[in-house]
């Protein structure tokens, strides 16, 4: 590693393994480069002062720059010359997901990256055309069988480079007839999954590798167990006035060759440093999971790169959060509700049929058009048991009874998926618990 971003190394352990899932906070003083992270302070107290600030990713300051942030910042010049990206964050995150194909070695998930884009024409095969001059490893697939694509994964992981994804599952029934292939990229995204097919006249059983990194081009968005295992990059076509440069594979595949050997070279001697690196991470759960390698290059690069990668990270992951809840189902139908609930002054109960008189007279919402008559009392109460929420006999204000539903059986479900959303809080949930009791 380059003096710009030194960090003590830490005692190889006794027996091989892999890093454990990223804990923000965890080992960061034996494991942290000096000015590239957010938790590079000199003290515990300005450390958790740092932590308490809303914005203290946009606070990191750089760290002195190497030949790890050049190379970078050389591989973001040559991608931004082909691709127009949906924005700066995007563009950085493509840069850092490419070197991060360098080092899988050292990875305990293998984020997918999701090109997708509602048409054609909005650049998902030019980058894919891009990432397969600069990735490491590169295994072009266009409607590949899922037997192929397994056979092509072995112990030093490849990179899947998957195009027109959308003839793989662009429809529930295409979806269907390819799930082994949606069950290989779902496995892949962890270490030591693996498939188990028999093989020779024998009918040998034989495990087989499934863990790579995978960019996934298609239109429309791709499965959601796929998505959510996914860095989500939405194309767009060029505007008026906006242009790039022409790709030529044959002219221009030398100077891309020129800037991925230069890639491999500097990561190559950085393996054992990336695997035992626990980067503080503006993200939690699966998110964490899927952005850890990306940060961590970061980190290792130094220069304005650690705080780029976060800023990517929360940003693009917020943005997918948002999206979620503007699809219909899922979040988007607790959201909604928790709206109406809002807009009535709280109660504790609401009739079945104010409930969907309101959300399908909502101009702007989905509901009305999800069916000839709008959304149903069944289609409603099928959306919300998977969120363990049913309908029941509820007392209204003027004493009667109707079927309808409790404020507080959503109280869990709005925390936990639509928490930005006219927030609940803790003594509100007692409250309500209290009442109804």
């Amino acid at each position: 590693m380059n003096s710009t971003s030194p960090q003590p190394d830490r005692a190889a352990p006794s027996t091989p393994g892999w890093p454990p899932v990223a804990k923000p906070g965890a080992h960061q003083d034996a494991l942290r480069p000096g000015a590239s992270t957010a938790c590079g302070q000199e003290s515990v107290e300005t450390e958790t002062a740092t932590f308490a600030t809303v914005d203290w990713v946009d606070a990191m300051p750089d760290a002195e720059a190497g030949e790890g942030s050049e190379v970078l910042g050389q591989l973001k010049e040559v991608i931004a010359r082909f691709v127009i990206l949906p924005s700066e964050q995007a563009l950085d995150a493509v840069t850092l997901w490419v070197a991060a194909t360098h080092l899988q070695g050292s990875w305990q998930h293998a984020p997918c990256l999701a090109v997708v884009g509602p048409a054609k024409r909005c650049g998902k095969s030019r980058l894919l055309d891009v990432l397969t001059e600069t990735v490491h490893q590169p295994v072009l697939t266009v409607n590949s069988t899922p037997a192929a694509v397994f056979r092509s994964i072995t112990e030093e992981p490849p990179t899947l480079l998957v195009d027109e994804a959308d003839t793989i599952f662009g429809s529930p029934k295409m979806a269907e007839k390819n799930e082994e292939m949606r069950g290989l990229l779902n496995a892949g995204h962890q270490r030591d999954r693996y498939v188990l097919r028999v093989v020779g006249n024998d009918h040998t059983p034989r495990k087989f590798h499934t863990f790579a990194m995978a960019a996934i081009a298609g239109i429309g968005d791709l499965p959601d167990t796929i998505m959510d295992r996914s860095i989500v990059v939405r194309m767009r076509r060029r505007a008026e006035g906006e242009s790039v440069a022409p790709y030529r594979t044959k002219r221009d595949s030398p100077s891309l060759h020129a800037v991925r050997d230069r890639l491999a070279r500097w990561s190559a001697p950085l393996a054992d440093r990336a695997l035992n690196w626990e980067p503080c991470m503006p993200v939690e759960d699966r998110a964490a999971d899927t952005w850890e390698p990306l940060v961590i290059v970061a980190d290792l690069a130094a220069g304005p790169w650690p705080r780029l990668a976060r800023q990517a990270c929360r940003r693009m992951v917020d943005a997918e959060v948002q999206t979620e809840e503007d699809n219909p189902g899922g979040a988007r139908i607790l959201a909604d509700i928790r709206r109406v609930f809002h807009a009535a002054g709280e109660p504790e109960s609401i009739a079945t049929d104010q409930l969907l008189f309101t959300l399908n007279g909502d101009p702007e919402g989905p509901w009305a058009e999800t069916g000839r008559g709008g959304l149903t009392p069944r289609g409603l109460g099928a959306m919300l048991r998977e969120f363990g929420i049913s309908s029941g006999n509820v007392r209204m204000p003027d004493g009667t009874q109707r079927k309808g539903y409790l404020r507080n059986k959503f109280l869990d479900a709005w925390r936990r998926y639509c928490p930005t959303v006219h927030p609940t809080t803790g003594s509100s949930a007692a409250t309500s618990t209290t009442s109804r009791g």
